[in-house]
């Protein structure tokens, strides 16, 4: 046995893996990473067209935040949450520069999952409300709270468990309307249908609508312009909360911040991590509204994690906000963005499988039809095995070519690393449009 296949046998022995059956499959064994390029233990160079989970934002093995890892390791790594450490105020105050409005105040969580679960309970805790709004076509993490608020389909197995008071509305998923309306012409349903669930469940009972501030992992949906303009005034008639899920779109990673930065309204709440620290540590934050924060200032505030505020993770959180700023990784991602939109246009000349191509920034997704007229997906929403034939053959022969991003359904992604330039995308995307011939063979 090579020692690739040793550590990989290994790792299925022994190990559990997240949202995949646990026989038959073949992962990466990951040597080490540069850039946007991971490398096995064998040598081969794979591009990261999906910056791991929509984290890495900066690229791998990034030496200032080992630096600043380790510095901080030699002086204390673990401080309870109620002591405070020099790094904690700083990012802390960095944070609340980088947040528009009076979004000034930070609390620091393990990951996504935990600062989407303290906003859930911070919202009805300051409202006295108990009901949550939120979309079925979004993912917010995979704790009950945050599992049940998002729409994702791999919670149905644990359906029965789900958390209450969650209630579900439509998407402003412009290329497949669900009120059969066409863009540039619409009523904008996807807003008035929003109130209209809000009157029914009783306003009096919403302590908050939760979004992601840029669609991600289901389909990066683009939202149609004011969209978010007319919920902060639906949320500001009725006293709801606006919370924002930046889990993924934050940190730069749509060419601003934060992804609602690009739709001109301030959130009562961000939940974030991810880009916080670049996947470096596992790190995330809830940012309130100083409003809310004062609210507290004399009864206590009900939310803890053993974790929060974690030395370590604030010390790569600061290390990689200053990282961004320096090597103007934000405004790179637009320029990038904006280049990989114009590459990927002149692919549906060559390719009658690309149905749609949503992006804002280095957020976004190809998504593959049988027919452009019909808009018939190359595999539907929450496929099963047998559906997934051709885009398992598509995201094979990604993985052949020396390519790591995430495909999913109809879906693939592309989200590579704020440090990506010109050369680096047109390899990415002849890599995909290779895939994707692959696929189209006898369809077309």
């Amino acid at each position: 046995m090579s020692e690739t296949e040793e550590i990989i046998q290994n790792n299925l022995d022994y190990t559990l893996f997240s949202w995949s059956k646990q026989r038959g499959i073949s992962p990466i064994a990951v040597d080490y990473g540069k850039g946007v390029y991971l490398y096995d233990t064998e040598g081969k160079r794979y591009i990261d067209f999906s910056s791991g989970l929509m984290n890495v934002n900066i690229g791998h093995a990034h030496p200032r935040v080992t630096e600043a890892v380790v510095k901080q390791m030699n002086k204390v790594s673990y401080v309870t949450p109620s002591c405070v450490t020099e790094v904690r105020g700083k990012v802390g105050k960095k944070i609340a520069e980088i947040t528009s409005g009076d979004l000034n105040r930070t609390l620091f969580t393990v990951c996504g999952a935990t600062a989407i679960e303290n906003a859930i309970k911070l919202a009805r805790l300051y409202t006295g409300r108990h009901k949550i709004i939120t979309r079925y076509r979004a993912f917010h993490g995979a704790s009950y709270g945050a599992f049940s608020a998002g729409g994702d389909p791999r919670k149905l197995p644990a359906d029965s468990q789900q958390a209450p008071n969650f209630v579900h509305v439509e998407d402003p998923y412009c290329y497949r309307c669900p009120f059969g309306q066409k863009f540039g012409s619409c009523q904008y349903e996807c807003v008035s249908h929003i109130e209209r669930v809000i009157e029914f469940e009783g306003p009096e009972n919403v302590a908050a609508i939760l979004m992601e501030g840029e669609s991600g992992s289901s389909g990066c949906i683009k939202y149609p312009p004011d969209y978010f303009k007319k919920l902060r005034a639906i949320c500001d008639k009725y006293g709801i909360l606006l919370i924002a899920d930046e889990v993924m779109s934050g940190f730069g990673r749509t060419g601003a911040w934060f992804g609602i930065d690009n739709q001109g309204v301030v959130p009562d709440m961000i939940a974030t991590a991810k880009g916080l620290t670049a996947g470096y540590i596992p790190f995330g934050a809830l940012i309130v509204s100083e409003k809310i924060a004062s609210y507290y200032d004399d009864k206590p505030l009900m939310l803890g994690l053993t974790y929060s505020a974690h030395a370590v993770g604030c010390a790569a959180a600061l290390e990689v906000l200053s990282i961004y700023e320096d090597e103007n990784l934000i405004a790179n991602a637009a320029a990038m963005g904006a280049y990989i939109e114009e590459k990927v246009e002149a692919m549906k000349a060559i390719h009658p499988s690309i149905g749609d191509f949503r992006n804002t920034g280095l957020l976004g997704c190809i998504e593959l039809v049988k027919d452009r007229t019909t808009k018939e997906p190359m595999a539907p929403f929450n496929a099963k095995p047998n559906e997934m034939v051709v885009m398992n053959k598509i995201a094979a022969k990604i993985k052949e070519l020396g390519m790591y991003t995430f495909v999913r359904w109809n879906y693939i992604f592309i989200a590579p690393p704020l440090c990506i330039t010109k050369e680096q995308v047109d390899e990415g995307l002849a890599i995909i449009s290779k895939a994707i011939a692959a696929g189209e063979e006898g369809l077309f």
